[in-house]
């Protein structure tokens, strides 16, 4: 990553969960921390992700889920992203995501979980450690 631009991350929330705080208090320190944050609001679709996605060219995405819908709709965003040729973009993914659902989401190329009480810190570290860029 050059040092002249800053790290571009969008933080989205997929699906039917309207519980956004941890999204924006994410968005947050991660503008903080120096990056510029796009944050999308809640109830968005796989389709709609990818295409911000594609129009804004993320070096990270932060998906944020705490409805039990991450084994639903995280391998069809992964599946999507394939589809159009997207593979050099970091995907990480907090909320509540048990420990058995995480192979099936590794498996896919998601990185990166964090649930509630993470250090804000340990994810911005996250972010600027393991961009495929």
């Amino acid at each position: 990553m050059s040092e002249s631009r800053k790290i571009k991350v969008l933080v989205t929330k997929p699906g039917l969960d309207g519980h956004d705080r941890g999204a924006k208090v994410l968005a947050r320190a991660l503008r903080d921390a120096g990056m510029e944050v796009i944050y999308t609001g809640i109830h968005q679709t796989p389709d709609d992700i990818v295409n911000t996605i594609i129009q804004e060219d993320p070096d990270a995405v932060m998906l944020s889920m705490l409805s039990g819908a991450h084994n639903a709709l995280c391998p069809v965003i992964m599946e999507k992203l394939k589809a159009n040729g997207i593979d050099d973009v970091l995907v990480g993914v907090g909320g509540i995501i048990p420990d058995e659902d995480k192979p099936l989401l590794k498996k896919h190329g998601l990185q990166g979980f964090y649930g509630p009480g993470t250090e804000l810190k340990e994810i911005v570290e996250f972010v600027k450690n393991n961009l495929k860029r």
